[in-house]
């Protein structure tokens, strides 16, 4: 299958059913230069580029790689990235850490037989909220921890709507990744907050409008309660 476009900025270029089994969604960003959120496992890595391709975009124009957390399913590739095309990667310092180290149980590489490296970030975000300017667009980045210490979620405005990626927010809360419940409630609170008009998952789509995103968040929240994951938990 070939690239989704998503809106007039937005394609998601990879992911389970677009390149490989073993990918999470990846996105792309027309910012005034060419963004991915997340970059799949590396299985997938010839495919994402010809989807990239597909979209009208060239691989050795994509100058930053945002990585959303440290599983290998969504950074896997981001070597082959930064090795081809001189790739910039940006993840949050909590994450950064993980990832730096080659850590094979908190990147998950084991689950997506990833053999994962130590590999260093460029760029470390610090604290809770900021801004990623590009040449014709911001990204503003959230820390959204839970499902990993690091993990983030973006969005951005576009023609009048709000865009938000929230990859994995509704993966389960398993403990043998150090998952951690009472952020993950709190995390979900915050992107209730921002009310997108639109939802990039990191596994199933983008999901649209208003109304809809908020039936997804509530659909993530009832499953970790159903499964759990949230026994005990308050905010």
């Amino acid at each position: 299958m070939g690239p989704q476009q998503i809106t007039d900025r937005i394609w998601r270029v990879a992911g389970s059913d677009l390149t490989n089994g073993r990918d999470s969604a990846v996105y792309l960003i027309n910012a005034g230069e060419s963004v991915l959120v997340d970059c799949g496992s590396g299985h997938g890595f010839d495919n994402t580029l010809a989807n990239i391709r597909g979209a009208g975009f060239r691989p050795d124009d994509i100058q930053t790689l945002i990585m959303t957390h440290c599983h290998a399913d969504h950074i896997g590739a981001a070597h082959l990235l930064k090795s081809h095309f001189g790739t910039k990667l940006v993840m949050h310092e909590k994450d950064a850490e993980i990832v730096e180290r080659g850590d094979i149980r908190l990147t998950a590489a084991f689950c997506f037989d990833v053999d994962f490296k130590p590999l260093p970030v460029d760029l470390k975000l610090k604290g809770d909220t900021g801004n990623l300017e590009f040449p014709g667009h911001v990204i503003r980045w959230l820390h959204t921890p839970g499902h990993t210490p690091g993990s983030i979620s973006l969005y951005m405005e576009e023609n009048g709507e709000r865009v938000l990626f929230a990859q994995d927010i509704g993966a389960p809360l398993l403990p043998e990744f150090d998952c951690d419940p009472p952020a993950w409630l709190n995390s979900i609170q915050k992107l209730f907050a921002l009310e997108a008009d639109i939802l990039c998952d990191g596994h199933s789509g983008a999901y649209g409008p208003k109304d809809v995103v908020r039936q997804y968040l509530e659909s993530c929240l009832a499953s970790q309660y159903q499964n759990g994951y949230l026994d005990g938990v308050k905010i």
